[in-house]
């Protein structure tokens, strides 16, 4: 990622569905003015999922998903259907692509159906209208050539009215002032990216400059000094959840202290929701089974957060005999029912429809469902005071 470009979980993500060689490669292609995806005559020329980041005007920002035909055949046919189809739960617009001179299927409006169910907005496609006999479409759909252009503003114009209202929520802004001087603990140690912050904790910064206010980063084994240095205490302390057990001591109970992951947590999801899922904690049962979640993938470090720091302290605050399973990237799985509870990270690489989506599976599945910083938070007695700065939720562990 450049240094100027949006992240992508901050895009608008938009999904292109529908049968081998309706052209939806061809869509993209067209509606981007560039050579993104490979097209062909041949069915079965998108085989997995390809994002593609770019600016899309009027909308901006966005995150182009080309899918796999959902009529593949096969055993590996059905696979990628099934990848197609997951594409859903991060998708924020959908274009359903049809060949216009093949016209809608029992296929499609299936899909339709689940997008519906879904409640995603979607705009239904009719490809290779210059070459298919003149038929009345259906209402609200919109006829296209990748081809020769033909109707290409036209989309782009549908799509960005379809774009989700602008939402006011802030990562941390809403909870500091002008002047105010926030300290952000950011521990460096083997997992750390080499020469760089990791997102959450660059977007945290971003925001507390757009909010006018003072920030100062510093690592835990400095922040004793750091917090030392200034004339006055500091509006708020935010750490990496790794460190909350070693930061809570350092820092004066009058400061008010939270974590990165909390704040992703009420800026991606319900932060409610995953500081009642931490509760479940105190009824593991010996042979449970919990299911940790990351939703990025990156190579283990001896001491990883999610498969060693984290099974370590669970079952050190449980007593429990446990197990864990592991899951990372877009592998969170349909069935949840063989997991006690589900301990996910705060999402930053994730858009807030598949945080959501994610969230809802489990209540679903009346699966309880806690947040990295939330849970470490409850292991080392400090929950209470790492969700203060958060009225709305607070009062629920007065």
């Amino acid at each position: 990622m450049s240094l100027q470009s949006t992240p992508s979980a901050e895009r608008i993500h938009i999904g292109l569905f529908g049968r081998r060689n309706a052209g939806k490669s061809s869509v993209m292609n067209a509606l981007t003015g560039q050579n993104l995806a490979i097209v062909s005559d041949v069915k079965g020329t998108t085989t997995d999922p390809v994002l593609k980041s770019m600016e899309l005007l009027p909308l901006g920002p966005v995150v182009f998903i080309d899918t796999p035909g959902l009529d593949d055949e096969g055993e590996l046919g059905q696979m990628r259907i099934k990848k197609a189809y997951q594409m859903l739960n991060k998708t924020d617009i959908a274009l359903v692509v049809v060949d216009a001179g093949e016209g809608l299927s029992p296929l499609e409006e299936t899909l339709i159906e689940t997008i519906q169910k879904k409640q995603i907005p979607y705009l239904l496609v009719f490809n290779k209208s210059d070459t298919a006999k003149k038929q009345d479409l259906p209402a609200h759909s919109i006829p296209v050539s990748a081809k020769t252009g033909e109707h290409i503003h036209e989309l782009k114009e549908a799509i960005a009215a379809c774009k989700p209202a602008d939402s006011n929520k802030r990562i941390i802004g809403d909870l500091i002032h002008p002047n105010d001087t926030i300290v952000l603990v950011t521990p460096i140690d083997e997992a750390a990216p080499k020469g760089r912050l990791i997102l959450p904790q660059q977007q945290t910064i971003r925001d507390i400059l757009d909010s006018d206010a003072y920030c100062i980063v510093t690592k835990e084994t400095t922040l004793t000094h750091a917090l030392s240095s200034l004339k006055e205490p500091p509006a708020l302390v935010v750490t990496d959840s790794q460190a909350f057990g070693k930061v809570s001591k350092i820092v004066d109970e009058s400061i008010p202290l939270t974590s990165f992951s909390i704040l992703f947590a009420r800026y991606k999801g319900n932060l409610q929701t995953v500081a009642a899922g931490a509760a479940a904690l105190d009824r593991l049962k010996d042979g449970d089974t919990v299911l940790i979640c990351e939703g990025c993938t990156h190579h283990r470090q001896c001491g990883d957060i999610g498969t060693v720091k984290l099974p370590n302290w669970i079952s050190s605050y449980t007593k429990k005999d446990l197990h864990f399973v592991f899951k990372s990237g877009t592998e969170f799985p349909d069935d949840l029912s063989p997991y006690a509870m589900v301990v996910h990270c705060g999402g930053c690489m994730l858009n807030e429809r598949e945080v959501n989506y994610r969230m809802k599976c489990a209540a679903d599945q009346g699966v309880p469902f806690t947040n990295y910083g939330i849970l470490i938070a409850q292991v080392h007695g400090i929950l209470k005071r790492a969700v203060a700065p958060f009225a709305e939720i607070s009062a629920l562990f007065s």
